[in-house]
């Protein structure tokens, strides 16, 4: 933060009641999220959005969060961390003319959700229209997708240290897109696969399952209306195959579950190509699987929408053996390099 512009972060609902009259900003909004009657949105995937422009001197945001970490930035520039509560915080003393306020989410949440009220002028202003980016791009993943525990500096973290180390905006899917000058959805969970979840939990869920929801840990059906991605970039199947099936779970061997896990994973597929037409596909693979990754890309028998990328060497020395930020960047380019090939 410059030393011309100065933050008020107040942490109470009466404060965000009361916050200045001013014009509520109409905003592009980055992944999904539950329109409200109220003008409010509701949301709980990872690396929501949500981006306002105006003129003025002075924005304010209000949100309402559980447990989640927020980014808030003024012209590309970080001016606070906020969450979790009811916040109301307030960016001044910017220099008169255009500005761009964003609010990004930074942490996971499996269950619950957050809701952001919307930004507001504070003072003499006028709201601008909003500006969205003509490319689109779109990434189905787990863990390693979210960026779990990406910014630690250890690989021995405990559950909350794993929370707020997570930062999704700085894993390979958001990187991409801001290469590509796209918007973008992180539709991900960790620990889920495409039809076994780390070492067999939740059984007779999947992350196919939960990609149907607007919400990860809610029931409610997701709206897709006006999404047309360009690249879908799915990287699914490290939880599907990192522990060893165990007595009680409903595949005989590991040779039929990874036959289930190429039946329903091109299954999926279909499914996004029938709803998503105008998209093409990178199929993403570890050295564990990437074999069926390939052979889900022949069933699909559709050489000109799908590739396949078998992610290069990482480091892994994020929270419990996860992808750094290192590693992010370095998945990132292998992803570009793909979309990229003529």
């Amino acid at each position: 933060m410059n030393k011309l512009v100065s933050m008020l972060v107040v942490a109470t609902a009466a404060c965000a009641a009361n916050a200045p009259a001013a014009d509520t900003l109409p905003v592009v909004t980055g992944g999904r999220v539950v329109a409200e009657a109220d003008g409010s949105y509701r949301f709980g995937w990872p690396a929501i959005y949500f981006e306002g422009w105006f003129e003025g001197t002075a924005v304010s945001v209000s949100i309402e969060t559980q447990t989640e970490l927020f980014r808030l930035l003024v012209d590309d520039a970080e001016r606070a961390r906020l969450g979790p509560g009811q916040l109301s915080a307030i960016v001044q003393g910017l220099a008169p003319g255009r500005h761009v306020v964003r609010l990004e989410k930074l942490t996971e949440s499996q269950d619950g959700e957050s809701r952001f009220r919307g930004f507001r002028i504070v003072g003499r202003g006028s709201a601008l229209a909003p500006q969205e980016k003509r490319h689109a791009i779109e990434f189905i993943g787990d863990s390693h997708s979210v960026g779990y525990g990406d910014t630690a500096t250890k690989r021995e973290c405990t559950r909350p240290e794993v929370h707020d180390t997570t930062d999704t905006q700085q894993a390979f899917g958001p990187i991409v897109a801001r290469r590509l000058g796209a918007d973008y959805r992180v539709n991900a969970f960790s620990g889920f696969g495409i039809v076994r979840n780390y070492a067999g939990g939740a059984p007779g869920d999947s992350m196919v399952l939960r990609y149907a929801r607007a919400i990860p840990g809610q029931g409610q059906a997701a709206s897709d209306k006006g999404w047309k991605p360009e690249w879908i970039v799915i990287n699914l199947g490290t939880n599907d195959f990192s522990t060893k099936l165990h007595a009680g779970e409903k595949w005989a061997d590991n040779a039929a579950l990874r036959a289930d896990y190429r039946a329903t994973y091109a299954a999926f597929v279909r499914s996004l190509m029938a709803t998503q037409p105008q998209a093409r596909f990178v199929l993403m693979g570890a050295d564990a699987f990437y074999g069926d990754v390939q052979q889900v890309a022949i069933a699909l028998a559709t050489p000109e929408r799908v590739r396949t990328l078998h992610t290069p060497a990482l480091e892994l020395t994020a929270c419990d053996w996860h992808p750094s930020l290192k590693d992010q960047q370095v998945m990132a380019e292998a992803v570009l390099k793909v979309i990229r090939k003529r």
